[in-house]
């Protein structure tokens, strides 16, 4: 079958780990559906994947196919969206505490291709008022998000929300949702580009990164990593909440541990989100009228090109691939 997939780890060049081309279809095993993929969307684990990072103690066993979001149908013509973490079978409870979770394209072969197979509970019927397109896009990014500001931040309406980023996936789901929640949300960019999605998405408030903050905040929601990390932790007022959930510039950052205990700053981390939380998810943006930024659609025989912007960092809102 058709597929984007990465032949091998290349930290260096992880462009030139993608290929598109020819796998074989997946093992469809006991209590799993193969769904046939309509839509897929790029996330930044894809780049992970290509540079051989993952957090499971066993190496990702190349060549693997890349994706964790898609939305798709069964055999039977379900519109189905994916929900993409997957573990132990017998575990109760939120999935993501699972110690043998992992996501889909991490152990088995990932959504871009023509055909994938999950777990029966993975494949989740498109709710009515999503369209395949918005719902492809949602496993990841969105969920993540979500969890963050529902879950996580603690926030009530009317409280200020600081987004560390502006155009990418993770930091659009955020002002949208953000501020279909009623929060005052504000948004750091380092450009005119982000500054005008931040604002057409109805931001309160567009800052440049390392300007000074009107006042510190109630929360903040950092995906970007070391480069943000510091200017988080000083935005975050006193008994506030710190969620962090991504390191697009990296994982190692000095922290200042007196701010923490003075300040009696909450740290959450968090990561992807619960079965619950996606259909929860699913049925906030439903009745809230919210469309996902999409950035690009592009066919998937051209992933290699819109992988490589997400590599260079010119994406906005999420890519989506079809088939």
């Amino acid at each position: 079958m058709f597929a984007v997939y990465a032949k091998e780890a290349n930290v260096d060049d992880p462009l030139a780990s993608v290929v598109v081309g020819e796998r074989p279809e997946p093992i469809v095993q006991e209590g799993w559906v193969r769904v046939k993929v309509t839509h897929a969307s790029l996330n930044r684990h894809d780049i992970f994947t290509l540079r051989g990072m993952t957090s499971q103690e066993q190496p990702i066993p190349f060549p693997m196919i890349l994706g964790n979001d898609a939305a798709g149908v069964l055999e039977d013509g379900t519109p189905v969206v994916l929900y993409p973490v997957l573990g132990s079978d017998d575990w109760k409870g939120d999935e993501t505490l699972d110690p043998h979770w992992h996501v889909i394209s991490e152990l088995v072969p990932g959504t871009m291709a023509d055909y994938v197979a999950v777990p029966k509970r993975n494949a989740v019927p498109i709710p009515d008022g999503l369209t395949p397109l918005h719902a492809s896009l949602l496993g990841t990014a969105w969920l993540t998000a979500y969890r963050s500001l529902f879950t996580k931040s603690r926030l009530i309406p009317g409280q200020t929300l600081l987004v560390q980023g502006a155009s990418g996936g993770m930091s659009t789901a955020l002002i949208q949702m953000g501020r279909a929640a009623g929060f005052e949300v504000w948004v750091t960019t380092r450009n005119d580009e982000g500054a005008a999605i931040a604002e057409r998405l109805g931001a309160n408030r567009v800052l440049r990164h390392g300007e000074p903050l009107p006042r510190r905040v109630d929360a903040v929601v950092d995906n970007v990593g070391a480069a943000t990390w510091a200017d988080s932790l000083k935005a975050v007022k006193r008994g506030g909440v710190l969620v962090i959930n991504g390191i697009t510039t990296g994982n190692i950052a000095e922290t200042d541990v007196l701010r923490i205990f003075v300040e009696q700053i909450d740290i959450r981390g968090t990561i992807m989100g619960t079965l619950e939380e996606m259909k929860a998810m699913m049925q906030f943006v439903i009745r809230n009228n919210i469309a996902p930024e999409v950035g690009a659609v592009v066919p998937m025989t051209e992933a290699r090109d819109a992988i490589r912007n997400m590599i260079d960092g010119r994406t906005q809102g999420k890519t989506v691939f079809t088939r």
